[in-house]
């Protein structure tokens, strides 16, 4: 595997965090579960990826998100916001808001629709992409921040739209084994090499429970998330009125546990560069898991909601007019047009994120149909 190398700096960081993860393993017992190995590479305080102070996002970063590539995103999504609003309570709540570029171009939108929230409300677990969001929604809408305000937990009592992109696939994730009519768990463990793999009976009776109810080949490894279902679980309990939407790259129970698909769907971002080791250079890399959003939907069908509808990204944006962007624009004026008529192809081209990343709404007394999912709506799917 051909990597960029890190600086002395960013190489002394991740050595600090691989041993604070190696205290860890062997506090436990010299084995750790691999969502809690995940969890302290992405957020342990000061150390994990998401809570320390590297770019991330971008042409300066690890990967780029759909937000990064163009403001079409952004402002497409600001329409089913807007209707979501008007029909339960002016306000947002955005889970992980990254670089805030998404923020600034739905409220730029918004502002420009006579549709602004009373209330922006960011949960953002890093103090670094904190301030960064603080300094770009300084910069891009100044005269909106005193609306924004940023959480340290979720709120007791929710209302309006609560939203996520590229949150669900960041949680961390069991590694289960279905290995000669058993069902093993696969941990890490430590040596004077390194982290390595290690596979255990699964303990947890909850997750022995969810593992027994997939159908899959032998000798075939998957992830599960408990944490995707704990967190709409949360949010459901809070929810008063209003809508729940999750965009990230993922797929329905019966393909996410296709036959072919028996090494799972761990991957991991390092400048660019996509690769399956999480044991490089924790810290420094991201790791994620696609969504299995028919679990999602379970989830939050089981805590109360409703399922509003679930569709592909391009029929999604297709349906909020993220076209009409483009069509406002001269097409004479190739400088203009043409970057725009290329973010639009990135973002809605089944060779592109158009058809891996998917969109899921889930309601509690409302009752207006989505608009995002007037078209195409895949529920069926699930």
């Amino acid at each position: 595997m051909s990597l960029p190398v890190p600086d002395p700096a960013a190489l002394q960081h991740s050595a600090k965090l691989s041993e604070h993860i190696r205290a860890t393993i062997s506090a436990n017992g010299g084995w750790l579960s691999f969502a809690r190995y995940m969890e302290l590479a992405l957020y342990a305080p000061g150390l994990g990826y998401y809570t320390a102070g590297a770019h991330k996002f971008g042409e300066a970063g690890d990967f780029i998100t759909a937000p990064e590539l163009s403001p079409l995103f952004g402002r497409s999504l600001a329409r089913p916001l807007a209707e979501i609003m008007h029909a339960t309570r002016p306000q947002i709540l955005e889970l992980g808001a990254g670089s805030g570029k998404l923020a600034a171009d739905i409220l730029g939108e918004l502002e420009q629709l006579g549709q602004l929230p009373e209330h922006y409300r960011i949960l953002e677990v890093s103090a670094d992409l904190r301030e960064r969001q603080r300094l770009l929604l300084q910069q891009r809408v100044p005269h909106l921040l005193p609306r924004v305000a940023w959480l340290d937990s979720l709120p007791e009592v929710i209302e309006g739209v609560v939203f996520g992109n590229e949150v669900l696939d960041a949680l961390p994730v069991n590694l289960i084994h279905w290995q000669d009519g058993q069902l093993l768990e696969r941990g890490v463990a430590v040596s004077d090499a390194g982290f390595f793999w290690q596979d255990r009976p699964i303990a947890e009776p909850a997750l022995l429970q969810a593992a027994q109810q997939i159908a899959v080949p032998d000798d075939y490894l998957s992830e599960l998330c408990p944490a995707a279902r704990g967190l709409v679980n949360s949010l459901a309990q809070r929810l008063q009125a209003g809508v729940l939407l999750f965009i990230d790259y993922g797929f329905g129970v019966r393909e996410f546990y296709h036959p072919q698909r028996r090494r799972g769907t761990l991957m991991c971002h390092y400048r660019h560069h996509a690769h399956d080791d999480p044991f490089y250079l924790p810290g420094l890399q991201d790791i994620t898991a696609h969504v299995d959003f028919t679990a999602v939907a379970e989830a939050g069908i089981d805590a109360g909601l409703t399922l509003l509808g679930y569709t592909n990204q391009a029929f999604f944006l297709m349906n909020c007019g993220i076209a009409e962007f483009l069509q406002s624009a001269d097409p004479e004026d190739l400088r203009a047009y043409a970057p725009l008529a290329a973010q639009l192809q990135k973002l809605t081209s089944p060779a592109e994120m158009g058809e891996l990343f998917k969109v899921i709404a889930l309601g509690k007394n409302i009752e207006i149909p989505l608009r995002g999912f007037a078209l195409g709506d895949l529920s069926h799917t699930l």
